[in-house]
């Protein structure tokens, strides 16, 4: 198998795709659901883009749209059972709706179990299947679904794609994503994701630096820059470019005020990049450093490549070099064979990392890994009344680590109104915590300062300073 590289005229076809699109589309709706990770939702943006250029416009009651995208994701169980749900019930709504174009793309679509189970329940009901490498051919396969009246699938199995200038329609005015990277060469024992999304590939440096200086100009102020393991960057290319040393190219665009990244890997961590984190005033000093589990013997059986102690050592050097650092993480619960011994492995670097945020799961187990393979699976019960205990901890941390911010002034990149409550405006200070404050709509996109007043847990309280 290989890498793909797009080429121009190989786009050049898909923008004639969409024109011929337009006959059929223009004046009718889409929706997307969208499942998994940043960077699934950063391809629905392009998903949107590419819709919006056809001539549909977004609809957010997915029952009255004429085209239904469901980008589905495949790290947890959960996400199986969500996407089949949904399908059943389009399905029923299909029978009456029946020029509904109904279609199915992401990572679950590179799972052959999955696609004969999409087969066997829902078959005749889904008009487009295709995977993850394959997605800037949207608009030709759409065309042919609709033209020709039958289902188009088109999965390939290969080690990945790299397309450039695919049409994207973003979520926020303000902030945004920028895929740096695609797919992983890890093979963690418990992760899908390098059998469906493919072996390291990295964008050239120039694209991700035009893709940014473009945003800059349209208004955006804040940059997260993705991939399955982003401290790999540049290994690949015929001119090999560290992260760190793209994470300096990036700071130097103006107009862009603050650059997040995820996710890293804790054994690709260079000293150059803690450098550039720590010098570099647009990028984040809070690092989301996924710990997955604390016991060295669970990390060796997870195929992670590093120990306890030198997570712990990863982080001290980090607090030494980077003034005011923080950390979020991911933990896993129950991984096959993990002890109490283990577990309260986790729960003491939980103690000693004291990690803004942390994203717990329990292990759920994915065909084609290593790791659903394994004998020693541990009962559900146990699973459950671990992760209680660990929640307990990572939420009684996140209060204390909370206070800590309170009487501080922090700068603020106002993002809107609250969801929850539209009388007060809300934005996010750097660790990504959310705050929300009273003032009007003219500080919206604004960066400003603000005195924190109170912690409510899950988010900040602050005045103008």
């Amino acid at each position: 198998m290989a890498i793909k590289v797009l080429s121009d005229e190989e786009m050049r076809v898909q923008k004639g795709f969409i024109e011929k699109m337009r006959s059929f589309a223009t004046g009718k709706m889409y929706h997307i659901f969208t499942m998994g990770c940043q960077l699934n939702e950063n391809e629905s943006e392009k998903l949107a883009g590419m819709a919006s250029e056809m001539g549909y416009s977004f609809t957010d009651q997915p029952e009255t749209a004429d085209l239904v995208i469901f980008n589905t994701c495949c790290i947890r169980e959960n996400a199986e059972d969500k996407i089949l749900g949904q399908l059943g019930y389009f399905k029923a709504l299909k029978r009456t709706k029946t020029d509904m174009v109904l279609a199915l793309c992401g990572c679950m679509a590179q799972e052959p179990h999955m696609v004969e189970k999409f087969h066997k329940t829902h078959g005749q009901h889904l008009d487009l299947i295709f995977g993850t490498h394959n997605l800037y051919r949207f608009p030709e396969l759409l065309y042919e679904a609709v033209t020709t009246q039958k289902k188009q699938e088109d999965i390939w199995e290969m080690d990945g794609t790299l397309a450039e200038d695919i049409p994207i329609k973003r979520d926020s005015s303000l902030k945004a994503s920028v895929t740096i990277m695609y797919g992983c060469n890890n093979f963690c024992s418990y992760c899908i994701v390098p059998y469906v999304r493919g072996r390291e590939r990295s964008r050239e440096p120039e694209k991700i630096l035009e893709e940014i200086r473009g945003l800059a100009k349209d208004g955006y102020k804040e940059i997260t820059l993705l991939g399955q393991n982003v401290n790999s960057y540049g290994k690949d290319l015929a001119n090999p470019m560290s992260f760190a040393e793209l994470l300096k190219e990036i700071c130097k665009v103006d107009g862009i005020f603050r650059i997040r990244f995820m996710s890293p890997h804790p054994k690709d961590f260079s000293d150059e990049l803690i450098d550039v984190i720590a010098t570099e005033e647009k990028v984040t000093k809070c690092i989301h450093l996924p710990l997955q589990s604390g016991s060295t013997n669970v990390l060796k059986s997870m195929n992670r490549k590093y120990t306890k102690e030198q997570y712990l050592a990863l982080v001290d050097k980090m607090r030494v070099k980077i003034p005011n650092v923080t950390f979020t993480t991911d933990i896993i619960v129950g991984f096959p064979g993990e002890t109490e011994e283990d577990f309260l492995d986790t729960m003491d670097v939980v103690r000693r990392v004291r990690y803004d945020s942390a994203f717990t799961f329990v292990y759920s187990r994915r065909v084609g890994t290593v790791a659903d393979k394994m004998e020693n699976q541990i009962e559900e019960e146990v699973k459950k009344e671990r992760i209680g205990r660990l929640i307990e901890l990572v939420n009684s941390i996140l209060e204390e680590q909370n206070e800590k911010f309170v009487g501080t002034i922090q700068k603020v990149l106002v993002e809107g109104r609250s969801k929850t409550n539209p009388e007060m405006l809300t934005g996010r200070i750097e660790s990504g915590k959310v705050i929300n404050f009273s003032g009007g709509d003219d500080l919206i996109g604004k960066v400003i300062d603000l005195k924190i007043t109170e912690q409510r847990k899950w988010y900040l309280t602050g005045v103008l300073a």
